[in-house]
């Protein structure tokens, strides 16, 4: 197939849950719906919703400019490509309120890794430091990581024996709070 499979579900990810009333709309995800749709994707509209507020729904979402290629049920690609029906719908990404995205170890320790290079090449950037050696290491390294990972919601004690994550997280103990900002005033001097 030459297109992406997009499952997207209605109450509460293109809409505000209001079940089984419909809430207001999510217009920033419509809006990228609308252009996977333009560039050649399929949408499926996959809800929990049945009968007439199914039927609810999907007259709503035509009214936001989304019409689905399927509502609860695989594409005929689909069909065709795995021969027969199958019980769970069928997509290469699925957009729901529900969503978990599982990080194993080493994949926690590569995205903290990944932020506070961004960070170092920031300053390269600006000029406040130099590729030949890294600007961020210990103390600031330990700083910056232990932040990212508070802003994610990052526990580091399920990940106490993969020794990178006990490097980039020494001082977190259980779970940490959610917070997008990083801890304390935190204005950049700290790394210079």
């Amino acid at each position: 197939m030459d297109f992406k499979i997009i499952a997207v579900d209605f109450d509460g990810t293109l809409c505000e849950n209001k079940w089984p009333e419909i809430g207001e709309p999510n217009k920033e995800l419509i809006a990228y719906l609308k252009e996977r749709q333009a560039a050649g994707d399929k949408l499926v509209l996959w809800t929990c919703r049945v009968g007439e507020i199914l039927k609810n729904a999907v007259a709503w979402s035509a009214e936001q400019g989304i019409t689905f290629d399927a509502v609860n049920e695989n594409l005929p690609e689909v069909l065709e490509w795995m021969g027969g029906d199958t019980r769970k719908i069928f997509a290469n990404e699925y957009i729901d309120d529900r969503n978990f995205t599982f990080l194993s170890k080493a994949d926690h320790a590569e995205l903290l890794g990944r932020m506070v290079d961004v960070v170092e090449d920031w300053l390269e950037k600006k000029g406040m430091a130099t590729n030949d050696e890294a600007a961020i290491k210990d103390d600031d390294y330990n700083y910056l990581a232990e932040g990212f990972a508070a802003g994610m919601g990052i526990s580091c004690d399920r990940m106490e024996d993969d020794e990178l994550l006990d490097k980039l997280c020494p001082n977190l103990d259980g779970p940490v709070p959610v917070s997008m900002t990083l801890p304390g005033d935190f204005d950049g001097d700290e790394l210079v």
